[in-house]
């Protein structure tokens, strides 16, 4: 806007000096009408002399064209601060919220059943998978090998009493039949956790030891999880101080 009351400023001068300049022949006519004789010359008295006077019509018009441009402005001037009436602004839609997508293990045995019955609640349905892992070897925790299966059968006995639920009896013909695993891990420290957490249930017979077989491990994929699923998630995971909560990229 205020560029164009300046431009209008600007035409306004243009215009005026125009009219100045070039304004005398307009009115050349009248100027050259034959001079009438003077009549009573010595009763005649001078009072002041302009020996470049402006043409009156000149002078008229461009007060008339000044006049219009200085309207023009005022009202250019005041429209500028006139308020729009019919186009508010638009609002912008507020952005949807972020979903995150995260990756939380590794589990085996007993904590694999646990971390698992912790998320159903949670209904993700297909957003809810699991990735299996495989490593060269772990470690483990396990009661050495019976001499004979009734043995076997009154150890795992004394296990449920003690609220042990998660074990698996070693019954394949070797120098391992009658052991009873109670768990595999992927290092030796968590191993030696889970074994002092047996031993505070009353488990007295457990020891760690290197499992030289394969290793799988489970890792469950939570795919696009609004901002209140992945709190859940986490504060699911302070109950798993050994697993792993981490963001990956959507897919």
């Amino acid at each position: 806007m205020m560029k164009l009351i300046f431009g209008v400023l600007v035409l306004v001068n243009i215009m005026f000096f125009a009219v100045m300049q070039w304004g005398g022949s307009l009115t050349q006519e009248a100027n050259d009408l034959p001079v009438q004789p003077a009549l009573n010359a010595d009763k005649i008295k001078v009072i002041a002399f302009d020996p470049n006077p402006a043409p009156v019509s000149a002078v008229a018009a461009a007060s008339a064209v000044a006049a219009s441009a200085v309207h023009a402005v005022s009202q250019a001037a005041e429209a500028a601060h006139i308020p729009p009436l019919a186009h508010a602004p638009a609002t912008a839609a507020p952005s949807p919220a972020k979903l995150s997508c995260m990756e939380w293990g590794e589990f085996s045995g007993a904590d694999l059943t646990r971390a698992g019955k912790s998320l159903a609640p949670m209904k993700l349905g297909n957003r809810l998978k699991q990735r299996v892992t495989e490593h060269a070897n772990g470690y483990w925790v396990y009661i050495p090998p019976m001499k004979t299966h009734a043995q076997t059968e009154q150890k795992v006995a004394q296990l449920k009493a003690l609220g042990v639920g998660d074990y698996f009896v070693i019954q394949e013909a070797g120098a391992w039949q009658n052991a009873i695993s109670l768990g595999v891990f992927k290092t030796e420290d968590a191993a030696k956790k889970y074994l002092a957490k047996l031993q505070e249930q009353g488990v007295r017979s457990a020891v760690t030891g290197e499992r030289a077989s394969k290793l799988k491990q489970t890792v469950f994929v939570l795919n696009f999880l609004e901002r209140g699923q992945a709190s859940q998630v986490a504060a699911l995971r302070k109950d798993f101080p050994d697993s792993e909560l981490k963001l990956v990229p959507c897919n």
